[in-house]
């Protein structure tokens, strides 16, 4: 019998910017070279991090590591990430350089006109800089990519607005690989997980950040919270296996927008209808064709749900979380009740349908 191999993770691009900023700066200050980094995410978590090379050259220092995606599919995979570190009176100014992309437009976690380095790997660089850095002293870090812009051209960023580049990002740090079929059942195990803690409800979210909602906002135990990556539907057909009755969802509107328009499987690359829909929504409350072309047209979910509040459209959200629970009760032939809670990208619960309200109460969660 075959053995199925083990993937190997990666290191995201935030990580390798962190630690090839530790790397400069330590040389910097200490005149010390060193060969691997040690980078802690924002959960705590140390990873450590070849560095490829250091160099000092002055009054500054520059430092490289080599992008590793480990076994997922990467296009980053290989790229240099080069990090400048360069004294300045006090604090620690984070910009981007050569190959790394400029926000265009609006709705995403970086504002209009700064470099496209997300906050969680702005916070691991400071961190793993800061503490290298003598008192009252500051730095100015600058993140380059050579060839970049050329790889950011087989990316979203070009659709997102993100111009010149690639974008600098990671929530963990690690890059988990994704042989599919194999990560998907490596999901099931948290909803026995739930049975075991004597759950019957269940919350199904798509992610880290869902998962945090749902304990910190909502006050779901951490033990009933099953993240589902993109996998909804498998997700919906497990929970049904394992018996499990009632679900909800917990999520940013964007993922949970793609529910409501039938799609199971929410990777942008397999579906993805968020504009349609809401722009659909928004004309069955009386929204003209401006609006719903202005919606269409709009750069991010984010950017659309702004158009909808400009317009006074929001009342969409709620019939969009409803449509959302009865798409999944439907997808397992209504063996099992489902309930909606969108969350926007600051942590403010958007939108909950009647189900979730309900199940929500009787389990005593904060919906």
């Amino acid at each position: 019998m075959a053995v199925s191999k083990k993937l190997r993770p990666g290191v995201t691009t935030g990580a390798s910017a962190a630690a090839a900023a530790q790397a400069a700066a330590i040389m910097l200050f200490t005149h010390e070279e060193i060969s691997t980094a040690s980078v802690i995410n924002p959960q705590g978590r140390e990873i450590i991090v070849p560095v490829d090379s250091v160099v000092l050259c002055g009054d500054y220092a520059k430092a490289s590591v080599i992008k590793d995606g480990g076994d997922d599919p990467d296009v980053t995979d290989g790229l240099e990430i080069n990090v400048t570190v360069s004294k300045a009176f006090d604090g620690i100014v984070i910009k981007g350089g050569q190959g790394v992309g400029i926000v265009t437009k609006p709705g995403l976690q970086v504002p209009v006109g700064e470099a496209a380095i997300n906050p969680a790997p702005r916070e691991m660089i400071s961190a793993a800089v800061g503490r290298y850095l003598p008192d009252g002293v500051g730095v100015v870090i600058e993140v380059s990519v050579p060839g970049g812009a050329e790889v950011a051209r087989r990316t979203l960023n070009p659709k997102l607005g993100i111009m010149g580049g690639i974008s600098i990002i990671g929530t963990t740090g690690i890059v988990e690989p994704m042989s599919e079929e194999a990560f998907k059942r490596s999901l099931v195990p948290q909803i026995s997980m739930a049975k075991a803690h004597q759950h019957t409800v269940v919350c199904l979210t798509p992610g880290r950040l869902g998962e945090r909602w749902a304990v910190e906002k909502l006050g779901i135990p951490a033990e009933a919270v099953v993240q589902m990556s993109n996998f909804v539907g498998y997700m919906l057909n497990a929970c049904v296996t394992l018996g499990i009755k009632k679900v909800i969802f917990v999520g940013h509107h964007s993922k949970l927008t793609k529910v409501a328009a039938g799609c199971f499987h929410t990777h942008n690359k397999v579906a993805d209808a968020r504009l349609e829909t809401l722009a659909a929504y928004a004309g069955t409350l009386g929204a003209g064709p401006e609006i719903i072309n202005e919606l269409l047209e709009a750069n991010t979910s984010e950017g659309a749900l702004e158009i909808l509040r400009k317009n006074n459209l929001m009342q969409v959200m709620p019939l969009i979380a409803s449509r959302a629970a009865r798409k999944a009760a439907e997808h397992v032939f209504d063996e099992l009740e489902a309930g909606v809670v969108m969350f926007t990208m600051a942590g403010e619960i958007l939108a909950a349908d009647e189900n979730a309200v309900r199940i929500g109460r009787e389990m005593g969660w904060r919906i």
